[in-house]
């Protein structure tokens, strides 16, 4: 189902998790729970992936994760500050040690000249030890190279947050 480069990453990161007990959870908006999926697919899973959320809309963001309403109004769902909140949400919610948050504007639609198509927010937080945050512009060309190049950027993010 995901590229070999997606498993390999995947099987990678749940080694280094399980070796050093971390559990993690996905906090994730424009992926749709694709790094929640990517990881489940490998054996074994369970005893690193702890939960993944899929916050699509800024509702969820705010009842699941404990986003704040003016911050969503204020920079929007798409910046540094909401995926920051959604990685420490996503810790609080949850029994794990490290968390990933993407949110991002996949295509075809919904980009602006200050946020076009492809532009994605990442942020990792583990317990105790701050929060990371990257943006980037993935070029495509369609919806599902972005999400799956967002894919690979969360699971880098988290090995690199081992």
């Amino acid at each position: 189902m995901f590229p070999l480069e997606i498993q390999t990453l995947a099987r990678l990161l749940l080694e280094e998790c399980r070796d050093r007990s971390i559990r993690i959870v996905t906090a994730e908006s424009c992926t749709g729970g694709l790094v929640s999926g990517a990881l489940s697919t490998i054996p074994g899973a369970s005893d690193v992936l702890e939960r993944g959320f899929v916050t699509y809309s800024n509702r969820a963001k705010q009842e699941v994760l404990s986003v704040p309403g003016d911050l969503l109004a204020d920079h929007g769902a798409v910046s540094e500050p909401v995926a920051r909140a959604m990685a420490e949400g996503a810790l609080e919610a949850s029994n794990a040690h490290l968390s990933v948050a993407i949110t991002g504007v996949a295509g075809p639609g919904g980009g602006t000249p200050m946020k076009p198509v492809g532009t994605v927010h990442f942020a990792t937080a583990r317990s105790n030890k701050g929060i990371r945050h990257t943006m980037e512009r993935f070029d495509g060309p369609d919806r599902l190279d972005i999400q799956l190049a967002s894919v690979v950027m969360a699971l880098t993010m988290l090995r690199d947050a081992v």
